[in-house]
C-alpha cells in the first residue's frame, strides 16, 4: 500500500461509528472559543470570570442540545418543518413588538434563567433550514427540471428576511439568503436564475445601504477607516491595530491590549481580532483551517446522505454548512477589514448563549444525518430522471 493510500485509510471515517473529524473540529473550535472569551473578557467587569462562567454554562446547554438532536430521528423534523418555520416567524414578529432594543436593533427577547436573552434570528436559521430541506427533498425533480419552480422557496425566504429588515439585522439577512441560495444550488436549481437572483438581491443591498445614513457611514468608514478613526471607523481601526500587534506568533495568551476597553465587543463580534493579537497569524490560520474542516465535513456528510437517498438530511447538512460558512466568513472578514462592520458572532467561539445553543443544535443535526446514513446506506434511489418516478417525501 502506497503512502497516499495509507494516509487516506487513516483519515477515512468509513469504519467509525460517527464522523470523528467533524467532532474534532467542533470541539477544538468550542474549546479555543471558551479560552479566548475568558481572555478577552478579563477586566470588563468587577467579577473577572463572569463571562467565562456564563460561557461555560452556554457550552453545557449547547452539548445537551447537540445530544438531544442526535437522539431524535430526522423524520420528526421533516414532518414538522412547516410548523417550526411558522413558530420562528411568530418569534420574529414578537421580537419587533416586545424585544429589547440594543444599539438601534431589536434582536433579543429577555428571558429568566441561565439564558438571559434569546436572539430569535439564531433559532430562525434552524426553522428555515428545516423547511427548505423538506421542500427540496420533496420537489427535487421540479427544482432541477422546471427552472421557475424556485420562486416558491425564494418567496418563503422573503418573509423572515423582511422581518429581519424591520429589526434591522442586515447581517442576518445576508446569512439567511446565502443559506437558501446555497441549498438551491446544491439541489441543482438553475444557475442562471440563481445568479440573476443574487444580482437582484445585491442591488437591493446597495439600495438599503444608500437609504440608511448609518449604513452609508459604515460603508464609507470601511473604505477609509483612518479618515475618522475616533468615530465611524473606531471599531475597524482598533481591530486592525490588534492584528498588527499580533504579528506571526502573537503577544501571548492573555496579553492583548486592545481588549482593555479599546476594542468594542472584544468577546463577541471581534473575538477573531483578539485571537489574532494574542495568538498571531498562526493562531488565526488555525481557526480558519478548523472552520474549513468543519464546513468540509458538513458538506461531505450531506453528499453521502444525498447519494444514499436521504435527501432531507442531505439538504439539512448543506444548509448548516452554508450558514456556518457565511457567518464565519463575514465575522472574520469584518474583523480583518475586508467587509463593513456587522454584528455577527463567530460560530462556536464568540460569547453568546443563543449562538452557541443553535450551533450545538446544528452539530447534532449533522451527526444525526451521518448516523442515519451509516445505518441505512441505501434508502432509495434518487428521483432525478423522470417526472413519473415517485418522489421521496
Amino acid at each position: 500500500m502506497s503512502r497516499l493510500q495509507r494516509l487516506r485509510a487513516t483519515l477515512s471515517t468509513r469504519d467509525l461509528p460517527c464522523d470523528v473529524w467533524l467532532i474534532v473540529a467542533a470541539v477544538a473550535l468550542a474549546g479555543l472559543g471558551w479560552v479566548m472569551v475568558s481572555s478577552a473578557s478579563i477586566g470588563l467587569l468587577e467579577d473577572t470570570y463572569h463571562y467565562s462562567r456564563q460561557h461555560g454554562v452556554f457550552l453545557v446547554l449547547a452539548i445537551i442540545a447537540c445530544v438531544f438532536m442526535l437522539c431524535v430521528p430526522l423524520e420528526v423534523w421533516r414532518q414538522n418543518a412547516a410548523l417550526i418555520l411558522l413558530a420562528t416567524i411568530f418569534l420574529l414578529v414578537l421580537v419587533l413588538i416586545v424585544g429589547q432594543e440594543i444599539n438601534g436593533s431589536k434582536r433579543w427577547i429577555a428571558l429568566p434563567g441561565p439564558l438571559p436573552s434569546l436572539q430569535v434570528s439564531e433559532f430562525a436559521k434552524v426553522g428555515l433550514i428545516f423547511y427548505m430541506a423538506a421542500f427540496m427533498s420533496r420537489f427535487t425533480y421540479d427544482l432541477r427540471r422546471r427552472a421557475f419552480s424556485m420562486w416558491r422557496p425564494l418567496a418563503v425566504l422573503a418573509v423572515p428576511v423582511g422581518l429581519l429588515f424591520l429589526a434591522p439585522d442586515f447581517g442576518g439577512m445576508v446569512v439567511f439568503t446565502v443559506c437558501v441560495i446555497g441549498m438551491l444550488m446544491m439541489c441543482g436549481a438553475s444557475l442562471v436564475l440563481l445568479v440573476g437572483s443574487g444580482l437582484l438581491l445585491g442591488s437591493g443591498a446597495v439600495v438599503m445601504v444608500l437609504i440608511e445614513p448609518y449604513r452609508l457611514a459604515r460603508w464609507t468608514s470601511f473604505l477609509d477607516p483612518w479618515a475618522d478613526q475616533f468615530a465611524t471607523g473606531y471599531q475597524l481601526t482598533q481591530a486592525l491595530i490588534a492584528f498588527g500587534r499580533g504579528h506571526v506568533t502573537g503577544t501571548g495568551l492573555g496579553n492583548s491590549v486592545q481588549k482593555l476597553h479599546y476594542l468594542p465587543e472584544a468577546h463577541t463580534d471581534f473575538i477573531f481580532a483578539v485571537i489574532a493579537e494574542e495568538l498571531g497569524m498562526i493562531g488565526a490560520i488555525i481557526v480558519v483551517l478548523l472552520f474549513t474542516l468543519f464546513i468540509t465535513r458538513a458538506m461531505w456528510i450531506g453528499r453521502k446522505a444525498e447519494l444514499a437517498g436521504h435527501l432531507f438530511g442531505a439538504y439539512v447538512s448543506y444548509g448548516v454548512g452554508f450558514v456556518v460558512a457565511a457567518q464565519a466568513f463575514i465575522n472574520m472578514a469584518v474583523s480583518s477589514g475586508l467587509l463593513p462592520t456587522k454584528g455577527l458572532t463567530l460560530p462556536l467561539m464568540s460569547y453568546g448563549g443563543s449562538s452557541l445553543l443553535v450551533t450545538g443544535i446544528m452539530v447534532g443535526l449533522l451527526l444525526r444525518t451521518d448516523a442515519e446514513t451509516r445505518h441505512r446506506p441505501r434508502r432509495a434511489s434518487t428521483p432525478y430522471k423522470s417526472r413519473h418516478e415517485p418522489r421521496l417525501s
